[in-house]
């Protein structure tokens, strides 16, 4: 099982790929990715027009994990009176989001998914039953 501080150093890996460090120094350099990507951000902004775009993300887990990577890059995630709270709206280059914003959510939301399900397979493997598979399946 992955522990807490390399679950933590994965997650910083995968925004320095999406920061753009080219030297080792830059990929080791904590807190630098996230103002890299904000500066990316930007330049997408000077060469395109912010939209305005809607996301649905029905995992409540992945659902705070968007919201604070966009915080994180200075966006801010909201949705209007009546919209479903599965919904998520930001303004953003929509470059930005499909080369950056985007596919590190993924990334980072596969390492946070695997890291939570080895954790529930270990404690109802010691707290419940030692079998964790879901049910057979049978012929009727």
């Amino acid at each position: 099982m992955i522990s807490e501080r390399a679950l933590r150093e994965k997650l910083r890996k995968i925004e320095n790929l999406f920061a753009g460090a080219s030297t080792e120094g830059e990929r080791t350099a904590a807190g630098l990715a996230a103002e890299r990507i904000r500066e990316r951000l930007r330049k997408f902004a000077r060469e395109e027009k912010e939209t305005e775009m809607k996301f649905s993300i029905p995992d409540p887990w992945q659902f705070k994990l968007f919201a604070a990577l966009c915080r994180r890059y200075g966006l801010t995630p909201y949705r209007y009176p009546r919209m479903h709270s599965q919904t998520v709206l930001i303004r953003a280059p929509s470059s930005f989001v499909e080369a950056v914003l985007w596919p590190e959510f993924e990334q980072l939301a596969e390492a946070l998914a695997s890291h939570l399900s080895e954790i529930t397979d270990r404690i109802i493997r010691e707290e419940i039953h030692s079998e964790t598979r879901g049910p057979e399946k049978r012929r009727r």
